[in-house]
């Protein structure tokens, strides 16, 4: 192998989506490689998501002397000249038309190729499990932003309560929140308590922001809503009508709730769903 220190990037553009592969290449060797799906406007063309992804890359690692792409980049001479100083020696950048050099970007795009095939096939199963799930608790369209909050505490101190997130794309982590239970009064190990000030806390934040919004207009101008379509809370009936009653005071009766109350030895798929004013449901497992 004739490339000694190089970066080989490769971007695929599919229905509406984009997959850069990178592969690092040091001392001659593979090092390994690693998929990107940037977020892009679709009137974006896969050159400029390629060229927008690079200029961010390697803030915080050293650029090898040379870089290789699958596209021309807007303003690769600028860039490479960035990169040069960063490195304090000479980068190049180009697009190779034959040879070793080509293979590597060729390799390179038949992954990110796969890699986005397999991407689009997880939203689309996904897309069908959030239909499913709106249809199943008469929700008014998919939800695209779920929150669930759930409580801990060591036989009633450090009390602390989580909220995880996702929507149409998985678990959104950059998202989550942890909330330390401030409450003095609250009686050791009250779920119920504990719940009531995650909720009010959490809710009073977000119509600090600004006044809710309804489901299905939220989206608006927003890569993730702020406002959640469905809440799911860990409990039953008993944690369902606190949170209900939380929501209410702060005058948000419309938010959907859903209570997952654990199955006998706590095994997924025998958990009962607990919905207002509905019977209470169990899915197949």
């Amino acid at each position: 192998r004739t490339v000694d220190e190089a970066d080989v990037f490769a971007v695929h553009q599919e229905g509406g989506y984009f997959c850069v592969e990178v592969f690092f290449f040091r001392t001659g060797q593979n090092w390994g490689n690693r998929a990107y799906f940037p977020r892009a406007d679709r009137s974006f063309d896969a050159a400029e998501v390629l060229g927008a992804l690079l200029s961010q890359f390697y803030e915080d690692k050293p650029p090898p002397r040379l870089v290789l792409l699958s596209h021309a980049v807007p303003e690769a001479e600028l860039l490479a000249q960035a990169l040069s100083i960063k490195a304090g020696a000479r980068v190049e950048i180009s697009v190779p038309k034959r040879g070793e050099k080509k293979d590597l970007v060729a390799h390179a795009l038949a992954n990110a190729r796969e890699a986005l095939g397999r991407k689009l096939a997880d939203t689309a199963t996904q897309a069908r499990l959030l239909q499913g799930l709106a249809e199943r608790l008469a929700l008014p369209g998919p939800p695209r932003r779920i929150e669930v909050y759930d409580n801990s505490h060591i036989q009633g101190t450090n009390a602390v309560g989580a909220m995880i997130v996702a929507g149409p794309e998985g678990f959104l982590k950059n998202q989550y929140r942890k909330f330390n239970i401030r409450s003095q009064a609250l009686t050791p190990g009250d779920d119920y308590a504990m719940m009531r000030e995650v909720l009010e806390r959490r809710f009073k934040r977000l119509l600090a922001e600004g006044p809710p919004v309804a489901a299905g207009e939220q989206a608006a101008g927003e890569a993730v809503p702020r406002w959640p379509d469905l809440v799911v809370i860990d409990g039953g009936r008993g944690q369902l009508n606190a949170a209900r009653a939380t929501l209410a005071e702060l005058g948000l009766p419309q938010v959907a709730l859903l209570a997952v109350a654990k199955g006998p030895e706590r095994d997924a798929g025998r958990e009962t769903l607990f919905l207002p004013e509905r019977e209470a449901i169990k899915l197949e497992p």
